[in-house]
């Protein structure tokens, strides 16, 4: 947030909070969000660049388009496995995986 709205809030009596403070979410739970996060864009890539629709990654996974597409969502429901399991199947290296979870 830019300097000038955090003053207007707060001359407003708002108060200014992070995500994690808001959800009251410890730093492992953040940590695991951002993890989440960054495998499951690194999924969207890997999968667009292997030119394949969710269908056609969800077949080759034995999954649901529907599940590739929470998958990519972020959806909490999605384990972080699958989401490996995933990115393995499209070619990716563990060195891929650590880069994504790393967040480079």
């Amino acid at each position: 947030m830019d300097t000038i709205k955090r003053q207007k809030v707060e001359a407003a009596g708002g108060k200014v909070v992070t995500i994690a403070e808001f959800l009251d979410l410890s730093p492992e739970e953040m940590e695991i969000i951002e993890i989440r996060l960054s495998l499951s864009k690194s999924l969207k890539k890997f999968r667009q660049q292997e030119q394949l629709s969710q269908q056609k990654l969800a077949e080759n996974i034995n999954s649901s388009q529907s599940r590739v597409a929470k998958m990519e969502a972020s959806d909490p429901s999605v384990s972080i496995d699958l989401l490996i399991k995933s990115l393995l199947s499209l070619g990716a290296t563990r060195e891929d995986i650590a880069m994504a979870i790393s967040g480079n």
